[in-house]
């Protein structure tokens, strides 16, 4: 194949090799740089040439594939990012840290006016994280009461909550 040949044959079968590895790819612009290194790699005045349009096809197919498993493995060795959970939640707004002060003022109030049992009981299970069992043995109680009075203190709070409105 000549030089003038060669840019007939490239002229007519890129775009057909470009929409053939567009959907394996999933974008057109790296479709093109795979066809574009297919003709590079294509052998002009070669057997191979002779074969024609379906080899030329094959060298673009296995290059998707492998453009593929090379951005694959290129996202799981360069993700030093940290996941999306991981990641520091985003700064309140103003007007957000204000109505969260305010929600916790009234919620410490409420806990406050609590009896004190209750308050004891939900204080020790809710926020130092003891076990019913616990709360129990540090109240000198039994499990079913300790159980009472944080399902009560609880219940009293919602009730509250849901009085004020929120």
């Amino acid at each position: 194949m000549g030089r003038n040949d060669w840019s007939g044959f490239y002229a007519t079968h890129r775009s057909a090799l470009v929409a053939y590895a567009t959907p394996i790819l999933g974008s057109r612009e790296a479709a093109e740089d795979v066809v574009h290194d297919a003709f590079l790699k294509f052998p002009p005045a070669s057997e191979e040439a002779e074969r024609g349009i379906g080899y030329l096809y094959r060298i673009v197919r296995n290059l998707a594939f492998d453009s593929l498993k090379r951005r694959r493995l290129e996202s799981r060795t360069q993700s030093d990012a940290l996941p999306d959970w991981a990641q520091p939640a985003p700064e309140a707004s103003p007007e957000r840290q204000l109505i969260d002060r305010d929600e916790l003022r009234r919620m410490a109030r409420l806990v406050s006016e609590l009896p004190p049992e209750q308050r004891a009981a939900l204080e020790m299970y809710r926020f130092a994280g003891c076990t019913l069992e616990e709360v129990a043995a540090r109240l000198g109680i039994s499990v079913a009461t300790a159980h009472r009075h944080v399902r009560a203190a609880l219940a009293r709070l919602a009730q509250e909550l849901d009085r004020a409105g929120g």
